[in-house]
């Protein structure tokens, strides 16, 4: 691995955004200082100008589908959209493949499946389902990050949903193991068949409403507080009435999504299934919530739920949203998307990379190696334009499938480049390295 200096009018480091020279050797950083330092040094200088020198997102919630059903999305496929997205990392979710990963047996296909063909970094969360307790500990000794589960069906019979019979245990042996309990936070008990015309959203939205989402973080927050060491982390919060349960219960984390951030109810159009989610885009005064929910601290962090299919199950011709699959596709514009709305808010790049960078590493147990620009860690970055607006074109995604609520989107910020540990794997105008080079965490 070459030695080089990265310089940038504008690095994102841990206190700030200020001109700063970064110095890479053996893949990761060995010093930071200055513009004007390392002058005298012989190693390659890349020189970003302007351009924001920032870390490497880290997405730690998509769905690769691989192996099982790649026929819907893949390791190559999905890390060379992470790459063209800024993205160095990504947490693989314990669904839709076959097998799902709940037991030490499939994580360990699932990472055989994965070896040579990632562009970026790669971990694995395994799932907690009825009847896997005793694999939980196994997985964490071959690398599972954490653990997901549902308490609603998952949209695939190989992944059941857990009751609190099935999670309190579950949670006892994952405080023990020191790893979080990533948790698809709906309940059954509210939501409903969608009535009238399933081209209509607002039929959708009504059959998966706000108080499902409340009840299973009341719960979750209640065996938060129960369990002792409980680590629990509510994965694509759409509901913005359950906030004040992260802000009372120690040990209770969420993310929220780009989607909810960028789009709002009353503007997504009837039969328009690529926005088709769960839980779903809710309106736009509940978006303007999560986005103060952000900016004061109660949300640290923001990922993808990348979650492709075939075109076929998205049911475009019929535009059914009571008969499509539910999920979107973004992993590659995560990162514009956030900061298209965030820069409108007031928010900085600072701020922009807590929530994608150095809080997804916090989660995934990656600090200190990922996710933010210090020494020591692996030099893994993105070099962003923030200011250059683009055009989202179907035709530049490198999702295996094209189709995503974003097309034809104006959406501010570029990226020019990823680099994973000092090495340039996507560059906006040459394309991507040769070889994948990322590893499997």
């Amino acid at each position: 691995m070459a030695t080089r200096i990265f310089r940038s009018e504008r690095v994102v480091l841990p206190d700030g955004v200020r001109p700063a020279a970064v110095q890479v050797s053996g893949g990761r950083i060995v010093a930071i200082g200055g513009p004007a330092d390392f002058a005298q040094s012989r190693a390659e200088s890349i020189d970003c100008g302007s351009d924001v020198l920032m870390p490497g997102v880290i997405d730690t919630h998509v769905h690769v589908n691989e192996p099982g059903r790649t026929d819907w999305e893949g390791y190559r496929t999905a890390t060379r959209a992470a790459a063209a997205g800024g993205v160095t990392t990504i947490v693989d979710m314990p669904l839709n493949s076959i097998p799902a990963t709940t037991s030490l047996k499939a994580l360990e296909q699932k990472r055989a499946a994965a070896a040579g063909q990632c562009a970026i970094d790669t971990g694995f969360w395994g799932g907690v389902v009825p009847g896997n307790l005793a694999e939980l500990r196994p997985m964490v000794g071959s690398g599972a990050r954490g653990f997901k589960c549902f308490l609603v069906e998952s949209g695939v019979e190989e992944f059941g949903f857990v009751t609190e019979r099935e999670l309190r245990p579950a949670l006892i042996e994952l405080a023990r193991l020191g790893v979080p309990l990533l948790a698809h936070a709906e309940v059954p008990g509210p939501l409903r068949e969608p009535q009238g015309d399933g081209r209509r959203y607002a039929s959708y939205l009504a059959s998966r409403p706000r108080a499902s989402e409340n009840e299973a973080v009341e719960l979750l927050a209640r065996l938060c507080r129960e369990i002792p060491g409980a680590r629990v982390h509510i994965v694509h919060l759409s509901s913005a009435d359950a906030l004040p349960w992260l802000f009372a219960t120690p040990g209770l984390t969420a993310e929220t999504c780009p989607h909810y951030l960028h789009f709002a109810a009353e503007e997504v159009p009837d039969g328009a299934t690529p926005f088709k989610c769960a839980p779903p885009i809710r309106e736009r005064e509940n978006r303007e919530r999560l986005w103060a929910a952000l900016g004061a601290g109660l949300l640290p962090m923001i990922a993808s739920d990348h979650s492709p299919c075939t075109p076929s199950l998205k049911k475009l011709e019929q535009g059914d949203f009571s008969r499509a699959w539910g999920g979107i596709s973004g992993l590659q514009l995560a990162l514009p998307v956030v900061w298209t709305e965030a820069q409108r808010r007031g928010f900085e790049l600072s701020q922009l990379s807590r929530w994608m960078s150095s809080g997804p590493a916090q989660l995934a147990g990656l600090t200190g190696r990922k996710g933010a620009l210090v020494p020591g860690a692996d030099a893994d970055f993105c070099v962003f334009a923030p200011e250059k607006m683009f055009r989202v074109e179907p035709a530049r995604i490198e999702h295996k499938h094209k189709i995503t609520p974003y097309a034809g989107e104006e959406l501010s910020g570029l990226v020019r480049s990823t680099w994973l540990r000092g090495e340039r794997v996507f560059d906006a105008e040459g394309g991507f390295a040769p070889e994948p080079s990322g590893k499997l965490l």
